[in-house]
């Protein structure tokens, strides 16, 4: 079992990162707390490096990799954001990089993640993914970077909550999208090692899961990371068949409660993020703002609430779907 990462760990990986990618912007928008009364800002991850929050783990995961292991190229497992992360790092670095994608993955994704320079594999659906991508560990002698639950990737995902923590000097409430768990697990471990979790600065996190594959969810509920028989959501990048053990550690500990959305409500936080504040999220960004706009986080009013708008890689058909299907909000 990997221990927990200290603070220097997280200090370290920002410093790794950070020359390479985008400090994204944290966004006022009003319009999400005219009826809570709170002070509500997007942290816009979907204007990331490769288009999502993903290429901060994967760019310290494979910075962290020794020449021998660069040598040998890697090899991931993903709906598509990790995958484009890992091509664009691996690229970066001089490796070769092989990503194992569902067979119904979307076209966008597989595209772009080809066009960064991996060498896609479409297999089966997202377990038979990652049985796929191990078997190929090891028969093409391959380095295997987990999509989520490996400590160098949740220390780089832990530089989106130092970035915030900065932003936000005093109190507020952070929702972050949850799939097996990375993300989560690095800003609340980033935040609680630079002592944000606790005192004045205190900061509250809370995850948002897809109706259909509460993985996290269930983790809690049953005390230890669970898994799912099987997931069905828009959020594609939110629907892997298991929680992170790792990640789930942190949750357990730092996370004050992960809550459900339903496609429905997310297809309308797409459509507000497009109308109002003029961005484009997919269903996995958009699923913050959904659970926001339902009242399914529990925010005082004016409070500071950021909602991490996690990745905006969307194919032309789901965003006009948002647009003709997403309820009008308020």
């Amino acid at each position: 079992m990997n221990a927990l990462l200290t603070a220097e760990d997280f200090a370290s990986a920002r410093r790794r990162v950070a020359p390479a990618i985008h400090r994204t912007p944290l966004l006022s928008f009003r319009t999400l707390g005219r009826e809570s009364g709170t002070r509500p800002h997007l942290k816009c991850e979907n204007l990331q490096k490769t288009g999502s929050f993903k290429v901060r783990g994967a760019l310290n995961a494979i910075a962290s990799l020794g020449p021998a292991e660069r040598a040998r190229g890697v090899i991931t497992v993903s709906a598509g954001n990790h995958a484009q992360a890992v091509a664009w790092a691996a690229g970066r670095a001089g490796a070769r990089a092989v990503v194992v994608m569902p067979e119904r993955a979307s076209r966008t994704k597989v595209a772009a993640a080809e066009a960064y320079g991996a060498q896609v594999v479409l297999h089966g659906d997202a377990s038979e993914a990652f049985a796929e991508a191990h078997r190929r560990t090891a028969a093409e002698d391959l380095v295997f970077l987990h999509p989520f639950d490996a400590p160098e990737v949740v220390a780089g995902h832990g530089s989106t909550g130092l970035e915030i923590a900065e932003d936000v000097p005093g109190p507020g409430v952070i929702v972050v999208p949850v799939g097996g768990g990375g993300q989560i697990a690095g800003i609340a471990g980033a935040l609680a090692g630079a002592g944000r979790l606790a005192g004045g600065s205190r900061m509250r996190v809370f995850g948002v899961e897809p109706v259909g594959a509460p993985s996290m969810r269930r983790s809690l509920d049953e005390g230890r990371a669970a898994r799912l028989d099987r997931t069905e959501t828009i959020a594609d990048g939110l629907a892997p068949p298991m929680a992170g053990e790792l990640a789930y550690r942190y949750v357990a500990g730092h996370v004050e409660d992960v809550v459900l959305v339903s496609d429905d409500e997310i297809l309308a936080a797409m459509r507000l993020l497009a109308t109002r504040a003029k961005l484009v999220a997919e269903p996995s960004g958009a699923a913050a703002v959904a659970a926001l706009m339902c009242g399914r986080v529990p925010v005082r009013a004016g409070e500071t609430v950021v909602a991490v708008v996690t990745g905006g890689n969307v194919d032309g058909g789901m965003m006009a779907r948002a647009l003709r299907e997403g309820t009008p909000w308020p």
